[in-house]
């Protein structure tokens, strides 16, 4: 039973963080390491602060955590010192809480019965007592491989290695199939690897849980493309089921601006991934933003990963835009009332090392110089609204034109679903007009025994989303072999996508 005055009694503290001057100077990770004593007494202290709410929206998927982690649970067993049991009881329901411990935005906080009122402290500290769990589950030895008892001579493929994929790798593994995972880069993780800067995670994280899954059997492809280096029909003579788990890569430009064809205008994927090769020891990356001036447009994620790149990077300076005008810094009942997720102003570490942000503006036009590179951006006070159709409008307010240097453009304005692929034109299977992957309820696709999972299927989403759809979908595969199922389900293919601003 939780401490129901356990809120009372302490206040909330997030975990501390390195100081700037040192982070901005390497790669690793933001937060400071703690000694395992001192951590897990701050945190037990945490998790104390869990009360005995009746109805825990938390792990509600609703609005909380869509893998519906028992978060009172493991909160208690934390708080009574009984790590192994907290660890036990987290990946019943998480295969990879040391990956949603750092990344996941925590759903579950803003659904937190503490986050109701200002004057209860602000919600528990779920994803800090989440993470030290997952590190303490690897520094003790508590996380070990679980190969199956039993193999059902059935193979699986799964194509792409990002969560979502290898969730569903995972999770078929130990029900007892053969699973070959493909991944057409050259390191496994997809966005894990390449997208996500090492001082959100360093990759160590992600290798070590890529041990435990080959410990158990699962079997990985690098360097190919299925296909092209692996043929469809190829792919089908030799799998019984196919998930496909590729992600919603292809990134959102906007050719409208004028000068947008200026050298040094680069869509943030293309900039993170050499930024993350370079930190593999892959060589120099081809987009640098050392001695420059340095705008991010885009508010969201992935312009943050882009800040804190071009912070470490050595740029004189960065600036994030955003169209939209700034959140509130605390909930707005009216426009997102408790438990969804709010609308509400969020600082990433990143912002807290340099630079700025502007809000309600938008780039008029990029200004070049004789050479055909981009040194200045003209931006514009903006308005967004929605026309008679619900399309989105940014729509000039002032006549106002401020000219800001820009040596670098970042456009991190999201993403238009899958790419388009040989892989698809060869399974029969066309996009939505979200960019996306169809399925049934089963999670199967228009193509027999072919399935799809994660970003794939939802959308550019949250980790959390993506391991959970991994796991329903090895459900629904591991039935379409052998007609039953004791593998756990926590979402429906129509569950919506959370809204995260």
């Amino acid at each position: 039973m939780a401490d129901p005055k356990g809120f009372l009694k302490h206040s909330r503290a997030e975990a501390p963080k390195r100081p700037v001057d040192e982070r901005i100077g390497d790669w690793q990770e933001v937060y400071a390491a703690l000694p395992a004593s001192e951590r897990n007494e701050q945190v037990s202290v945490q998790a104390a602060r869990c009360m005995d709410c009746g109805i825990p929206f938390c792990h509600s998927g609703s609005a909380g955590c869509p893998l519906g982690n028992l978060i009172p649970e493991w909160n208690d067993l934390v708080r009574r010192g009984q790590w192994q049991s907290a660890s036990e009881r987290l990946h019943a329901t998480n295969n990879f809480p040391e990956f949603t411990g750092k990344l996941c935005p925590a759903p579950c906080e803003a659904a937190c019965v503490l986050s109701i009122s200002p004057q209860a402290g602000g919600p528990v500290t779920i994803k800090r007592v989440e993470e030290t769990i997952a590190e303490n589950s690897w520094e003790n030895d508590y996380v070990q491989p679980q190969p199956a008892e039993e193999q059902t001579g059935q193979r699986v493929a799964v194509v792409g290695s990002g969560p979502a994929g290898l969730a569903a790798a995972q999770q078929l593994t130990r029900a007892g199939h053969e699973v070959t995972v493909f991944e057409r880069d050259d390191r496994l993780g997809g966005l894990l690897r390449y997208g996500i800067p090492e001082f959100k995670m360093e990759k160590s994280v992600l290798d070590r849980r890529l041990a435990q899954m080959r410990a158990e059997g699962t079997k990985f492809v690098t360097n190919c493309e299925v296909g092209v280096d692996l043929p469809v029909e190829q792919l089908r003579a030799q799998f019984d089921a196919v998930v496909l788990a590729v992600g919603a890569l292809r990134g959102r430009d906007d050719r409208g601006i004028e000068g947008r064809e200026l050298n040094g205008i680069h869509l943030a994927m293309d900039y993170l991934v050499p930024a993350n090769r370079e930190c593999e020891g892959d060589g120099p990356s081809p987009i640098s933003a050392a001695g420059k001036h340095v705008l991010i447009l885009g508010g969201g994620d992935t312009g943050a990963d882009c800040y804190g790149t071009a912070t470490r990077q050595g740029a004189l300076s960065v600036t994030q835009l955003d169209n939209y005008p700034q959140p509130p810094l605390s909930r707005d009942d009216e426009l997102s009332p408790w438990p969804t997720w709010p609308y509400v102003l969020r600082t990433y570490p990143a912002h807290e090392e340099a630079g700025e942000r502007k809000f309600a503006v938008a780039i008029e036009e990029f200004v070049g110089d004789d050479d055909g590179n981009v040194r200045a951006a003209r931006l514009r006070q903006v308005e967004v609204s929605r026309d008679a159709n619900g399309r989105r409008q940014v729509v000039p307010v002032s006549d106002e034109v401020e000219e800001v240097p820009c040596d670098l453009c970042l456009l991190a304005i999201g993403f238009e679903g899958v790419e388009r692929m040989p892989l698809l034109d060869g399974l029969g299977l066309e996009l939505s007009r979200r960019g996306t992957i169809g399925c049934g309820a089963d999670w199967e696709t228009a193509a027999p025994g072919v399935f799809v999972c994660g970003d794939a299927h939802r959308g550019a989403s949250l980790v959390v989303w993506a391991i959970a759809e991994g796991r329903s979908v090895a459900s629904a595969v591991d039935t379409y072999l052998t007609g039953g199922s004791q593998l756990p389900a926590p979402v429906h293919p129509t569950a919506l996508p959370l809204a995260v601003q």
